[in-house]
């Protein structure tokens, strides 16, 4: 399964950026990952965008499902396990994503109920994939 986190506006802070990119390398040992950051959500950014047709594309969204961790790491385990071949996940900046992007979304999950800058719900995203794969495998780091 490949996994790609597609972000709307750059990641700024450094620390951030050393977060994301650390449990990026975690995710690494389960799956593949890349991670796109668009600078602007304009039709020739979009256009680079390319998502394959049977890919399933998940958007992060406030008023989304919320799942538990470990109902979160189940999800995972299913999609992985039907053969999904590409999970995408749109993570969008404070004016989220133009609404014919949002509509191509099979699902809408939400990452919690409190507000978080966009670029810290990145690092959560990017937690809980990690997490959910540690789950899966028995790992201990959830606990």
């Amino acid at each position: 399964m490949k996994i790609r986190l597609v972000m709307l506006g750059k990641t700024r802070r450094e620390e951030i950026r050393a977060l994301l990119g650390d449990y990026a390398g975690r995710i690494r040992r389960y799956a593949e990952i890349e991670i796109s950051e668009l600078r602007e959500a304009s039709p020739a950014a979009l256009r680079k965008l390319k998502i394959e047709p049977g890919a399933m594309v998940v958007l992060l969204d406030a008023a989304g499902k919320q799942l538990t961790s470990q109902q979160f790491a189940q999800w995972l385990g299913d999609l992985r396990d039907r053969g999904t071949r590409e999970l995408v996940f749109l993570c969008g900046g404070a004016e989220g994503f133009p609404a014919d992007l949002r509509a191509s979304a099979k699902q809408r999950i939400s990452l919690s109920t409190l507000t978080m800058p966009h670029e810290f719900a990145r690092v959560v995203l990017a937690e809980q994939i990690y997490r959910a794969f540690a789950i899966l495998s028995g790992h201990p780091y959830p606990k």
